[in-house]
């Protein structure tokens, strides 16, 4: 499955940044948003930058990989509201 991950530029240069997310520190290509300030969240697309995120994004996109991750490792028992904010029907 490819999907988009949060990671927050550590070291920017013109065309590459150095960031740090969920999978540890990557090599991140910056050519389709330019370069960043250290500190800024970014979506991560299989080594690209595709948009810049703010932390709060950044905070619900891993708690749903989060979610997709216990499903798909068989937890039947998870709270939707936990890993998907306003998805649960607590929020319709």
């Amino acid at each position: 499955m490819c999907v988009g991950v949060p990671v927050q530029v550590i070291e920017s240069a013109e065309c590459m940044a150095r960031c740090y997310g969920r999978n540890g520190e990557e090599q991140v290509n910056m050519m389709l948003i330019g370069a960043q300030p250290v500190g800024t969240w970014l979506l991560n697309f299989l080594g690209s930058a595709r948009e810049v995120i703010s932390e709060q994004d950044a905070i619900n996109i891993n708690k749903a990989l989060d979610g997709l991750t216990a499903i798909m490792q068989g937890d039947t028992g998870i709270n939707v509201d936990d890993y998907f904010p306003g998805l649960g029907s607590s929020e319709r």
